[in-house]
């Protein structure tokens, strides 16, 4: 499937939305680490055309950097990657499906117990299938959950 610009804005949106949601998993464990926030702070610039995809790079690398550094959190290192995810959609929008997929990563994580992980992973996969476009799924979400 070949994007246009504005799908591409799109998707780079939405894997940013994703990210965000779980960012205080990261947060929380690491108050004082900004490199999540600023990947998905860059990718959110990428799209509204205020800074170069190369920058959004750099912060995608930084957020993966973080998520290294947050191995022992399981919840926070997947938020870490999910923001990482966010900020190199920039560069190629199929980044977009990993974001999502590490935020709900990060959802189950943060859960309780295995039964509710399976809970927090779809309620977090049915969010973002209900901010996606309908003729991005395909792309972005998995095929299980494109019925």
């Amino acid at each position: 499937m070949e994007l246009d610009r504005s799908d591409h804005e799109c998707l780079a949106r939405w894997a940013a939305d994703c990210a965000e949601r779980v960012l205080p998993f990261f947060e929380q464990e690491f108050p004082e680490d900004h490199r999540p926030r600023q990947a998905i702070e860059a990718v959110r610039a990428w799209q509204q055309g205020h800074l170069m995809i190369t920058d959004a790079i750099v912060a995608g690398f930084a957020a993966h950097a973080a998520a290294s550094d947050a191995t022992s959190h399981a919840a926070a290192c997947a938020a870490a990657r999910a923001a990482g995810h966010a900020a190199a959609t920039a560069h190629v929008a199929s980044h977009a499906a990993q974001a999502a997929t590490f935020a709900a990563t990060a959802a189950a994580h943060d859960a309780a117990e295995v039964s509710d992980a399976a809970e927090a992973t779809a309620r977090e996969r049915a969010w973002q299938r209900q901010q996606l476009p309908e003729h991005l799924h395909a792309l972005a979400l998995p095929v299980r959950n494109n019925r």
